[in-house]
């Protein structure tokens, strides 16, 4: 019922910034727990960033010790996306992200996900 596209991928410089989208359709977008997940080559995928609602407008953020302080996650409801702004880059960053969406108010076990994107590269280069 819910498709998820990323975007904005790509390769940049060890130090700086790039910011991911993923655009949603076919769901309530607001009652959706939404988080990114990132998978570099022969390892297992792994969280990165979330958030959950808390009744009414209220939402949380978690974010994965390894990018705490550098990402941030966000949301805009009118346009049904979710951003992950990345800052600080470094080349142990690199991997393919994925947009993901939960029914279930928990954000760091991937299990509990429903729907995928497709994923978008991330290059980091030193």
């Amino acid at each position: 019922q819910v498709t998820l596209v990323e975007s904005g991928g790509g390769l940049v410089q060890a130090g700086g910034s790039m910011r991911l989208s993923c655009a949603a359709s076919g769901g309530t977008f607001t009652r959706y727990t939404m988080g990114w997940f990132r998978q570099a080559p022969g390892k297992e995928r792994e969280f990165v960033a979330a958030l959950r609602w808390g009744g009414g407008v209220t939402s949380y953020a978690d974010y994965a010790d390894s990018v705490k302080g550098r990402f941030v996650i966000s949301r805009d409801n009118a346009k049904n996306a979710l951003y992950l702004q990345m800052n600080n880059l470094k080349p142990e960053d690199t991997a393919d992200y994925y947009c993901a969406a939960s029914r279930s108010l928990e954000p760091r076990i991937r299990q509990e996900y429903q729907y995928w994107g497709q994923g978008t590269q991330v290059t980091v280069s030193s």
